[in-house]
């Protein structure tokens, strides 16, 4: 079993896109991850079923007994968060304040905190109408530890993917370069790249670059909406070249790739350009993951 992670220095490249659209072309060869926990959509096109869901815990929440607090308020004098103030009968945890560090539980004299667990968002392994399996999940307003999360994604989907015998993991992974994509790459045999030609979109793929190679995986880049820039497209296709980053294929730009995305339609499940030149793309990537 190996996995691919599709991955985008910035948001807004298409990454999900691309994605959605070789989860198609896979059909039952690949379990489907959905990495962007923070902002998932590749649901909408792959439309999963929610067949089972179970809640994810990814930190604690300090929560105070007023039955034993006597309202010495050094927990509030010492929370570096400023998440504890005074209540009507005694201190209270502001819960979107709380980062769960435990100290203020340590310090109390009383011994009227405790840290509990905290419900950060809810995982979901669904049947999806490729006939595969997809393993996705949702992070509750404000909650932190998206990376936790992705792990625990990733963790379930090469587990299905083993238990299945099912050869691929494809995962859509975040943008950006946080610890999202750090626990997104940990563990995967090949990052895709998703760019466009724009300044500050070769700004954010170098930085990317830099993450992966501390990860040693094998790494393809793919342009999408290439025409709109070709000056700043065959700056990234040299940059590109001089990285030992193969360049795989470009994405023209289409306005009815809008219409599809809001008909919750896939693009190789049209007859527009980009999707012969996404079918291309996948064709390579299977020879090189195969290699």
């Amino acid at each position: 079993m190996k996995e691919i992670v599709i991955l985008s220095g910035k948001g807004g490249t298409g990454k999900t896109s691309l994605a959605a659209s070789l989860a198609v072309l896979a059909g039952k060869e690949a379990v489907i991850a959905d990495y962007d926990v923070d902002a998932a959509n590749m649901h909408i096109l792959l439309k999963p079923d929610h067949a089972r869901g179970e809640d994810f815990s990814g930190g604690e929440l300090a929560v105070i007994d007023p039955a034993i607090c006597t309202s010495c308020g050094l927990c509030a004098e010492k929370c570096r968060f400023d998440a504890i103030h005074t209540g009507s009968d005694s201190y209270k945890v502001n819960l979107l304040d709380c980062e769960g560090c435990g100290y203020c539980e340590k310090i109390c004299p009383e011994k009227a905190i405790v840290m509990v667990p905290r419900k950060t968002g809810e995982l979901f392994i669904s049947g999806i109408r490729t006939g595969s399996s997809m393993v996705h999940a949702t992070m509750e307003a404000g909650a932190e530890n998206s990376g936790k999360m992705v792990t625990a994604v990733k963790r379930e989907a090469v587990a299905i993917a083993e238990r299945s015998k099912v050869p691929l993991v494809i995962s859509d992974g975040s943008p950006g370069l946080g610890c999202p994509v750090i626990a997104s790459l940990a563990g995967a045999n090949m990052a895709v790249l998703v760019t466009e030609p724009s300044v500050s979109a070769l700004h954010d793929l170098r930085r990317l670059i830099k993450v992966i190679e501390v990860f040693r995986i094998k790494t393809l880049c793919v342009i999408n909406k290439s025409d709109l820039n070709p000056a700043v497209a065959a700056e990234i296709g040299k940059f590109l070249d001089a990285s030992g980053i193969l360049h795989i294929g470009d994405i023209p730009f289409d306005e009815e790739i809008a219409r599809a995305m809001a008909d919750a339609v896939t693009l190789v499940e049209t007859d527009r350009p980009g999707a012969l030149a996404i079918r291309e793309i996948w064709e390579k990537i299977r020879t090189y993951i195969n290699n």
